[in-house]
């Protein structure tokens, strides 16, 4: 069996155009259920918002730096890390946010800012490091990652997308209502169906690797959600806000990593392998939590959840 970091995972051209596409479709998506007034309202939670906005760039892939110190995976493994931390919020964060009782607002607010935050913050966040990681530093100069090129595509398949859905749905309301439930679902599923397609079609390489990262993205994605929370509690936020933080901070869009493992990386194995499995367990740990928080009555303070509008599923 080769070591891991010498596998190329298999995805043609024309899928990765494909997966391309369907990224879009999902951020098109995510801004059919955004509003203007979603961007209003962050300056009525300036805390909250900037909690959450640290706590995803700053503070879990620096926590993300020293997971990899401690359990030393191979060097594509810690890359693969490194880059799903460095990725924006998933548009699932908001509907596991309702389903456990969360501040949805905040949710929706802070996954729309994010996902723009992202497209300038995620390439210099990964290339600084995985730039002074001791062992895989060495590995991302050998693939000669430029940044400014990582932009341009992360603008074409996210910025581009969600500026339309925004000017759509505010443009064509009504229209909107109609198909903003059917596109989530929809853009959602194909996204599943690309990772298992990727899965299925490397299945050696995920049967071969997959016990050298199941514990790294499973203590990963634990501490992912952990860092919203504490964050959150750490600066005194309401339950209810703090519920929606670590959703925000637990989910990571994979889907994004796995178009820049292909398209930057050549599909290199440690990589593609944490970004596929993470893409299953998040979901699944995602589930447990909100719906443990969901039999678990907020504060007798905290807002009433039902007053916020539940996201399109």
């Amino acid at each position: 069996m080769l070591p891991v970091d010498e596998i190329r995972l298999n995805f043609n051209p024309a899928s990765l155009v494909l997966l391309n596409a369907v990224l879009g479709f999902l951020m098109f998506g995510i801004a059919l259920d955004t509003r203007i007034a979603d961007f209003k309202r962050v300056a009525r939670m300036p805390l909250a918002m900037a909690v959450g906005i640290a706590a995803q760039f700053i503070v879990l892939p620096a926590i993300t730096f020293c997971l990899t110190l401690v359990l030393q995976p191979a060097p594509s493994i810690a890359l693969g890390m490194i880059l799903v931390a460095c990725c924006p919020p998933g548009n699932i964060s908001n509907i596991l946010t309702h389903r456990a009782g969360g501040n949805v607002a905040l949710s929706v607010s802070m996954t729309a800012i994010s996902n723009l935050v992202s497209i300038l913050v995620m390439p210099i966040n990964f290339a600084f490091w995985g730039g002074i990681h001791p062992t895989a530093s060495a590995l991302l100069k050998t693939i000669a990652l430029n940044p400014t090129e990582m932009v341009v595509h992360i603008i074409t398949i996210i910025g581009a997308p969600f500026v339309l859905g925004i000017a759509v749905a505010h443009y064509f309301a009504r229209f909107t209502e109609k198909v903003k439930k059917p596109v989530r679902i929809l853009s959602f599923l194909c996204l599943i169906g690309f990772i298992v397609g990727a899965i299925a079609g490397n299945w050696r390489y995920f049967m071969d690797y997959v016990g050298l990262v199941l514990l790294a993205v499973a203590l990963h994605d634990a501490l992912a959600f952990a860092t919203g929370y504490l964050c959150a509690s750490a600066t005194r936020l309401a339950e209810y806000d703090r519920r929606a933080v670590s959703f925000e901070v637990g989910i990571r869009n994979v889907g994004l990593g796995l178009v820049l493992i292909f398209g930057f990386f050549g599909g290199l194995g440690g990589m593609a392998v944490v970004a596929g499995v993470w893409g299953f367990w998040d979901i699944i740990a995602g589930l447990v939590l909100a719906s443990w928080w969901g039999r678990r009555p907020l504060p007798a303070s905290a807002p009433d959840p039902a007053r916020s509008v539940a996201p399109s599923a």
